[in-house]
């Protein structure tokens, strides 16, 4: 079992930063690739960002490439998005997600994903 919980979400103006936070417990945690995800009023859920159990491997969508940066800090339990240059359009719940695959042979597919965070709100205003 693995639960995880984001924190850092907020309002922020276009051009600004937010750097998301997701603590995970469970013994198994730091073997998982864990991905985030999010979802607009109106839209499905959608992958955001993802990263390999050890780190060394990163995937992003195309629309936060060069500007979001996903990181982990197995001893800490911590997985982080960074997020610069911030348009209204990333505007959405942002979800962390873990997958007990540790090499994320499907990082991009939400339905692969074992556990969710609860979400935290991140609003961008232009």
């Amino acid at each position: 079992q693995v639960q995880l919980v984001e924190s850092g979400g907020g309002l922020v103006q276009a051009g600004g930063s937010l750097r998301l936070s997701c603590a995970a417990s469970g013994r198994t945690w730091s073997s998982y690739t864990m991905g985030w995800f999010r979802q607009a009023p109106g839209k499905e859920r959608e992958f955001v960002a993802g990263i390999s159990w050890s780190g060394i491997n990163t995937y992003y969508t195309d629309s936060v490439k060069g500007r979001f940066t996903i990181s982990r800090d197995n001893a800490k339990n911590t997985v982080y998005l960074q997020m610069n240059s911030l348009k209204p359009e990333d505007t959405a719940v942002y979800y962390c997600a873990a997958d007990h695959d540790p090499y994320g042979t499907k990082v991009y597919v939400r339905s692969e994903y074992d556990y969710w965070g609860q979400g935290t709100q991140v609003t961008v205003s232009s």
